[in-house]
């Protein structure tokens, strides 16, 4: 028998933290817990004052701990980020290790190609500069537009890659900035006039950058995986091809400062070349 006292006694369905099912509590009982259970999250901050000047004290829910709290929190999801321990197949296949090594050691190629323009006989015209330049031009337009949108990292000699670039020239075609370098030593040899000089040209960047691609996009699809494959599939390796209409990822702008200060060597480089090739010409006269 239950004995009643000054407080009100009722028989209410209030669940408890073990959840055993209703249980008889008092008035006063119930009103301290409510009191002590109330928390509302439209007042600006805890310490914040009232109208009567004195501070409000937040207060956790009965039976909600911590660590669940902290649970219910909302979470950004981090950013994908390439991950440098995995290698894919692509990556392992002869090809690509052959370009690799190809790959650190770039820059030699031109230089065979660059002593056969100065050292053989040339017939330089006012035709043939005029068609080497428009090629230059266009090769450097299209390098500078390729370095501005993916950064001065582009002449890195490492596997480390920052991001995956998919705008700019890079959404018309995989490899612009090797396309570009394959135009300019194009328009170098047409300077010249040595009428085999440009398809040897051609046939050996093919066979370089071939391989050196191979190798990158091997190194790519281990770090980015399915997004780079995606933009692979979309996107053709040299020959340009307009994107395909629609959203496409937001990419970092152009950079034509850093594109400017990262390709000054390649334009120095350019204007030595032309340098001594003038002088070629006078001296041959």
């Amino acid at each position: 028998m239950i004995k009643a006292t000054d407080a009100t006694v009722s028989r209410d369905a209030v669940i408890d933290g073990s959840g055993a099912g209703p249980t008889l509590v008092s008035a006063a009982t119930r009103e301290r817990r409510t009191a002590g259970a109330v928390v509302t999250d439209d007042r600006p901050d805890a310490s914040a004052p009232t109208e009567s000047g004195a501070p409000v004290e937040r207060r956790r829910p009965r039976g909600v701990s911590l660590n669940t709290a902290r649970a219910a929190r909302p979470r950004l999801r981090p950013a994908p980020r390439p991950v440098p321990g995995s290698i894919c197949p692509a990556e392992r296949v002869r090809a690509a290790r052959i370009g690799c090594w190809l790959f650190r050691h770039r820059g030699v190629l031109p230089v065979p190609l660059l002593l056969a323009a100065l050292c053989l006989p040339t017939s330089m015209t006012i035709a043939s500069w005029g068609l080497g330049l428009v090629v230059l031009a266009v090769a450097e337009t299209l390098r500078l537009a390729g370095v501005a949108a993916a950064g001065a990292g582009t002449r890195r000699r490492s596997r480390t890659v920052a991001h995956l670039v998919t705008d700019g020239p890079f959404a018309w075609m995989r490899n612009p900035l090797y396309f570009g370098n394959g135009l300019a030593w194009t328009g170098v040899a047409a300077i010249t006039g040595i009428g085999w000089l440009v398809p040897a040209g051609i046939v050996a960047f093919a066979i370089e950058y071939s391989l050196i691609v191979r190798y990158e996009e091997g190194v790519l699809e281990s770090l980015f995986g399915e997004t780079y494959l995606a933009y692979k599939r979309r996107t053709p390796r040299w020959l340009p091809k307009r994107p395909q209409p629609g959203p496409r990822p937001l990419g970092r702008g152009y950079d034509w400062r850093e594109a400017w200060r990262s390709e000054s060597s390649t334009f120095t480089n350019l204007a030595l070349v032309m340098l001594a090739l003038v002088i070629k010409l006078v001296v041959s006269r």
